[in-house]
């Protein structure tokens, strides 16, 4: 069987030729504008992360003061040294 399918390949090679598409030069105009849509975006998301996370500061803040579920420590005092009492 192998005989058979060697016996009926074309006995001129076939050349084919990759033509590349040229390549685009880059100018300055496209690396500022580039740059300037990276810092859009990276602006964009730390916005958004920091509403998302106060949005949850503020919620926890809520569920806290909804349910008397109030943190042990006195929120006034900033105590650095502990056992130290303020007159």
């Amino acid at each position: 069987m192998i005989p058979t399918i060697l016996a009926q390949q074309p006995q001129s090679p076939i050349v084919v030729r990759v033509v590349e598409q040229p390549v685009e030069s880059t100018g300055i105009s496209d690396v500022i504008i580039g740059a300037l849509g990276l810092t859009g975006l990276l602006l964009l998301s730390a916005l958004l992360l920091g509403v998302l996370l106060g949005g949850i500061l503020i919620g926890i803040k809520l569920l806290r003061a909804r349910y008397n579920l109030a943190s042990s420590q006195d929120p006034d005092s900033m105590r650095v040294t502990p056992g130290l009492t303020q007159p």
